[in-house]
């Protein structure tokens, strides 16, 4: 919340000079003029008896006047009392008191004169009075014995003193006594009791009066209230009466109201105008009445009545005429009401309508004096002239005197006096001094020359020119050395010469003229307006909700006038800043360090320049968690059952929400909290079940939206009693771990679940479907118990009882557990295969009998395993997949299989135990299926009108291939492409030179090889004819090569061109209609890695250079490997393999350094010899920034494991990759690592690979590697 006020300085000027309008003008001091009374003491004037006593009487005139004084009507000698003397040059008198005077002696009426040859002012009457401060008078009192429920009044009477003094009531500890609705003291000082008790019985009940003016203080003795109890009277009356005498005292009554100030019904007060008019009713009555005020006929004015003490006192400030009324008290209580009637009459001691004015006329003017006054009763209007009354004073013919007014005509210099207008009533007086002074003056301009005025923009702007004349001049406003007479709407010419322009502009600013002018002469006087830009809070502080212990910071950032230097304070709750380091007053800023509760507040920014002033305000909430709650309280206390309260602490500014109760258990688990319930913020009670046994202790937490406060102090402790248990034990369960054994587990009860000492459990079992008993133990402290010598894997009905030394928990209910698995008996019979197509194939297995499997059945898992690739040479290990399906299934289809290929499967049932035997092996083949794209085209020896295409065989032929198919079509300058050639290739083929080619011509390539079951995915590239036979067409990206993983794939291209080119890689699925994909390539390099492929999918990738539209090479189509089953723990990270690997690094080191240390003497050695004579490029080492992949590792054979990966060989020299082919896997298509088949044959199975070594194949060298080979298989 924010809010901004303004305040101009030319706004205040405004109000000085409506000030001065008002006013006569002031007679320059340099010229004649009767006295005038500047300065005098108040007309009830009570001086303190111990001081100096100091008349005041000043007053001006030119001549200087001079003074005199008169005391109760007659002149006032001053000389011939040395204890009076007057001030020089005034007529103040100073009379000394403190050297010997008395001030008693010097009571009386004093007025002042000032007198010169002009004329004479008089003051007021001054009543001298000096204060007085008189003892209390003695007075016998006697103890005041009042019966319980009455009424009392302790009188006051304090000494009549000058002024009134000040009452109140004490203790003698000089503590003031309690009031209330009951007790309280009246306006009289009057201590008033509507009813006694017994707690007001006391004896040092003492008034006291305070004399402010003599500072002083006077004590009325001390007054005894005993107040009697009905029992205490009873007993008082029975001690003096005997049996047989009837005796009692009646009971403490209530009474309805009667009044015991104002007495009566009715009463009349009057008050004057302009007072404070206080009305006082003060009842009796048992229960204390209450009082309320009405007025008759009205209402009570609004703004300006209050109630004080208890509302027994009506106060009504500023009375007016219209206050006039009857006010009704009325007290009140539950047995009637009683009632008072003031009649109120407000008069008025005399008061101005219009006062006379001094008059400054010019010898022949006319003038008038006029003195208008009102009162009630309406006040006499009488005149003096030069402090004589007019009809005694000397005769002038200039004037006439007509009730409150004086008429002057035709004045002369003669005509010079002082005029004194009095109007009274019985209620006071009003006495005004007026001068008529004739001069004969030419215009004067008292403004300064030249001065100047800055005013803020949009703001009046008031021009002053002071003058004075006689006659009086006329005023007149140029803008301009030669401008024209100012007027219209736009300015106001006010009377004292002043020009206001009330909405001062940019274009106000300039030279402005006055001039005056009477028949005496005339005068001009030029002073500057200069209007500057307003100063504007641009950006206020803000409301702002900070956390206890944060920063917050509020702007303020200001626009002013270039030329006006702004200062900047902050305020805090309209109070300067605390003076903590933690407040960081910045340029425009506010920033409240480690915020604290007490930094809650409104903060105001203010700006204040010589001109203006604005501010701007915003609150800050400090908010926090709420204080903890206290006074914790249990009540009601049951045996199951307790009622706790509390009161909240302190929100913090941000409501409580809810409140959590927690308890803790003494007994059991002591020092641990646990949580009970939660209540809503509004409510601090709540009834909480109790179990037994328990030593129970609460606490309790609020919760706001900042956080959770402190715990409460924890409440007293509650013990519950014992009782037997009402739960038993949860999650029993009965799983053997042995053949032969039971194991019965379950979930012990708590310490506060146990409802009383000597916990235990009885265990109960016996065997399903048989007619035994119940076997039974007793165990306690266990959540276990082994039952040994069991069949294997039957079923056992089990319950566990709690009891404790009170007795058993209620009958349990029975759980069905099983004794101990074993491995299953048999292996599945009849298994057929069934080849659905050339990667999908469907087994049938009879299910074996479930005595068999001797456990809970888990399903079936299928072993299966790639034999041999009938298009290929054989792979080198073997990899053996598992998918398992769940339950009594007789079916699984195996999807993933590759094409063209001879497979073998068996089939396991397996338990909770373990795997039963396998079936016998099943053979089956997969049919031939469409192959992969060609591994590579590359496309060469461009001349005139002819290309040479090359390229390599699928990776995955899968079947045999029957031919190669080829496309092209011309492309021209716009990107159209041409008629579109067809080629039929022989599959024994691997290059072909086109010829009869168009020169200079861009041609697109589409490649793929076909089986006998159709044709596989293409490739494409794109070629150019040469224009002649020196240059080839720059630039372009060829050989455009791939290394695919199962999620990633390394692309390398060869770029001819210009430098500094930069590429991009787009991708995405073969044959798929989606945009492609763009990755761009950092820097100028010629290899690119994408990541997060789909295993097993077929993609199109292409390389273009950015800047070069439309320039990008042919399309190339791989494939990533396929999702990788279930993988064993990799050999590479298991310890001994890892010491065995340093053992082997040492031994390599050791035979380095002895290499080189024998070729640094000139000779060969062995080892050198074989790592020359073997130099097989598919064991080289690796670089990192070659393009090509990392090992890829078997999961049986630690050997293999660590052999380079073909498929990430290095690329040859003439820049074309091969497509190897890749491992078998299984396409993923469940989840974690159980995948598994539906009944329709959609697979849910899961696989996992077991890898098996074959014969090493080629002509891979039996000898010791070299230093080099190994250490490439070590890394």
């Amino acid at each position: 919340m924010t809010k901004k006020k303004s305040i101009s300085a030319s706004k205040a000027s405004l109000v000085l000079f409506l000030c001065q309008m008002i006013s006569a003008l002031d007679v320059p001091l340099d010229l004649s003029q009767p006295p005038t009374i500047t300065q005098q003491s108040p007309k009830d004037y009570i001086v303190d008896p111990r001081e100096n006593i100091v008349i005041q009487c000043e007053a001006k005139g030119k001549p200087p006047p001079s003074f005199s004084w008169t005391r109760n009507g007659t002149h006032f000698d001053i000389d011939k009392d040395a204890q009076v003397t007057m001030k020089p040059n005034s007529g103040t008198l100073v009379i000394n008191i403190m050297n010997g005077g008395k001030a008693e002696a010097y009571e009386g009426v004093y007025q002042c004169t000032a007198r010169n040859e002009r004329g004479a002012a008089i003051s007021n009457n001054i009543v001298i009075r000096p204060s007085r401060s008189p003892l209390w008078t003695k007075e016998k009192l006697e103890p005041n014995q009042v019966r319980e429920g009455d009424s009392l009044v302790l009188h006051c009477r304090p000494p009549v003193g000058l002024p009134p003094p000040i009452i109140f009531w004490m203790d003698n500890a000089f503590q003031r006594l309690p009031q209330s609705e009951r007790v309280s003291q009246g306006l009289n000082g009057d201590l008033y009791f509507s009813n006694v008790q017994p707690e007001d019985t006391r004896e040092d009940y003492i008034c006291y009066a305070r004399f402010n003016h003599t500072q002083t203080i006077q004590q009325k003795q001390p007054i005894s209230v005993k107040v009697f109890s009905m029992d205490s009277l009873n007993d008082t009356i029975a001690a003096n009466l005997s049996d047989t005498d009837v005796y009692g005292a009646r009971p403490v009554t209530e009474r309805q109201p009667v009044l015991l100030t104002p007495t009566g019904s009715t009463s009349t007060k009057v008050e004057l105008r302009g007072n404070v008019l206080l009305l006082e009713c003060i009842a009796a009555g048992l229960p204390t009445p209450v009082i309320r005020w009405i007025k008759e006929g009205g209402e009570l004015p609004a703004n300006r009545t209050f109630f004080e003490n208890f509302k027994k006192t009506l106060k009504i400030i500023d009375v007016s005429e219209a206050d006039s009324g009857n006010y009704k008290c009325i007290a009140r209580n539950i047995l009637g009401s009683a009632h008072h009637v003031i009649s109120v009459t407000v008069k008025a001691a005399p008061y101005w309508i219009t006062a006379p004015r001094n008059l400054v006329l010019s010898p022949g003017e006319d003038g008038t004096l006029i003195c208008r006054a009102n009162g009630n009763p309406k006040p006499s209007i009488s005149w003096l002239a030069n402090g004589v009354p007019i009809a005694i004073a000397p005769e002038d013919p200039s004037r006439k005197v007509d009730g409150d007014t004086i008429i002057f005509s035709h004045v002369q210099e003669r005509s010079s006096a002082v005029y004194q207008c009095n109007a009274s009533n019985e209620y006071g007086y009003l006495l005004a001094n007026a001068f008529v002074n004739v001069l004969a003056e030419p215009p004067r301009i008292l403004t300064p020359a030249n001065k100047l005025y800055q005013v803020i923009a949009d703001s009046p702007a008031l021009l002053d020119c002071a003058y004075f004349g006689s006659p009086k001049p006329e005023i007149e406003w140029f803008k301009g050395v030669k401008g024209s007479i100012l007027h219209g709407s736009e300015y106001i010419f006010h009377d004292n010469g002043t020009l206001e322009i009330p909405v001062a502009q940019k274009d106000s600013t300039g030279a402005y003229t006055c001039v005056a002018r009477n028949k005496l002469g005339k005068i001009q006087n030029e002073v500057q307006l200069e209007i500057k830009d307003p100063t504007v809070i641009i950006k206020q502080p803000e409301y702002k909700v900070i956390q206890r212990y944060g920063q917050v910071s509020f702007e303020c950032i200001i626009k002013h006038d270039s030329t006006l230097l702004p200062t900047v304070i902050w305020l805090k709750d309209n109070d300067e800043l605390p003076d903590d380091e933690r407040f960081l007053v910045g340029k425009d800023n506010l920033t409240i360090m480690n915020v604290t509760d007490k930094d809650d507040g409104t903060y105001t920014c203010i700006v204040n320049t010589t001109l203006d002033s604005v501010s701007a305000s915003a609150v800050l909430t400090v908010v926090a968690r709420p204080n903890p709650p206290f006074d914790l309280e249990l009540t009601g206390q049951l045996e199951r059952s307790v009622e706790l309260s509390w009161i909240p602490g302190d929100e913090n500014n941000s409501p409580i929400t809810n409140f959590v109760i927690e308890y803790e258990d003494g007994l059991h688990e002591p020092g641990l909290w646990h949580y009970q319930t939660e209540v809503p913020g509004t409510q601090t009670t709540v009834q909480l079940k109790l179990s037994p046994y328990v030593n129970y202790s609460f606490r309790v937490i609020a919760v706001n939206e900042i956080g959770r406060s402190q715990p409460s102090e924890p409440s007293e402790q509650y013990l519950t009693k014992s009782a037997n248990p009402d739960e038993n034990p949860s999650n029993v369960q009965g799983i053997g771990s042995e053949p032969d054994n039971l194991v019965i587990t379950w979930e012990s009860l708590k310490g506060f679940q146990s409802n009383g000492p000597g916990l235990q459990y009885k265990v109960s079992w016996r065997q399903k479907d048989v007619d035994d008993e119940w076997t039974s133990v007793i165990v306690a402290n266990v959540s276990k118990y082994i039952v040994s010598g069991t069949p294997t894997f039957v079923p056992y009905e089990i319950k566990v009882q709690a009891l404790n030394d009170l007795g058993y928990a209620p009958e349990p209910s029975e759980v069905i557990g099983h004794s101990g698995e074993d491995l299953p008996m048999v292996a599945p019979g009849n298994v057929q295969v069934h080849v659905i197509n050339s990667t999908l194939a469907k087994v049938h297995w009879d299910p074996v009998p479930l005595k068999t499997v001797r456990g809970h059945l888990q399903g079936y898992k299928v072993y299966y395993w790639k034999v041999q690739s009938l298009s290929r040479r054989s792979r080198r290990h073997v990899e053996k997949k598992i998918l398992t399906f769940k339950g009594n299934k007789t079916f699984g289809m195996l999807p993933g299989l590759e094409p063209y290929s001879t497979y073998k499967l068996n089939v396991r049932v397996a338990n909770g135990k373990g795997e039963g035997p396998a079936s016998p092996d099943k053979v089956f083949r997969t049919p031939e299926g469409v192959p992969s794209s060609p591994s590579f085209l590359k496309i060469t020896n461009p001349t005139l009108d002819s290309l040479t295409l090359e390229w390599g065989s699928p990776t995955h032929p899968n079947g045999v291939l029957t031919s190669y198919i080829l496309k092209f079509q011309p492309i021209n300058n716009t990107h159209e492409l041409g008629p579109l050639v067809e080629i039929r290739i022989p599959a024994n083929e691997s290059s072909l030179i086109l010829k009869n080619l168009n020169y200079s011509t861009r041609y697109k390539f589409y490649f793929n090889a076909q089986t006998s079951v159709g044709s596989g995915n293409q490739i494409t590239e794109e070629a150019v004819t040469i224009m002649d036979e020196v240059q080839p067409l720059y630039p372009r990206i060829r050989n455009v090569t791939t290394a695919a993983a199962e999620t990633y794939a390394n692309i390398s291209w060869e770029y001819e061109g210009p430098d500094h080119a930069n590429f991009y890689v787009e991708y995405g699925v073969a044959g798929s209609k989606e945009d492609w994909k763009k990755e761009i390539v950092n820097g100028s390099r010629s290899f690119f890695v994408l990541k997060g492929l789909t295993p097993g999918t077929a993609y199109k990738v292409r390389v273009g250079a950015e800047g070069l539209s439309g320039f990008r090479s042919s399309e190339d189509v791989f494939e990533t490997g396929p999702a990788m089953a279930s993988r064993q723990v990799d050999i590479a990270t298991q310890g001994w393999f890892i010491g065995l690997m340093c053992a082997v690094a040492l031994l390599i080191l050791i035979l380095l350094i002895v290499c080189f240390i024998r070729r640094n003497k000139g000779g060969k050695y062995p080892v050198k010899e074989k790592e020359d004579a073997h130099a097989d490029p598919e064991i080289q080492p690796m670089k990192e920034d070659d393009g090509t992949f990392g090992e890829y590792r078997s999961l049986e054979s630690d050997a293999e494991d660590h052999k380079p990966l073909k498929k990430g060989s290095r690329t040859p020299s003439d820049r074309t990759v091969k497509k190897e082919d890749s491992d078998d896997s299984l396409v993923d298509y469940g989840e974690g690592v159980n995948g598994q088949f539906n009944e329709d044959g959609s697979f849910i199975g899961q696989y996992s690979g077991k890898k098996e070594k074959e014969p090493a194949e080629g002509n891979e060298s039996s000898e010791a590697p070299s230093p080099v080979n190994a250490m490439n298989s070590f890394v």
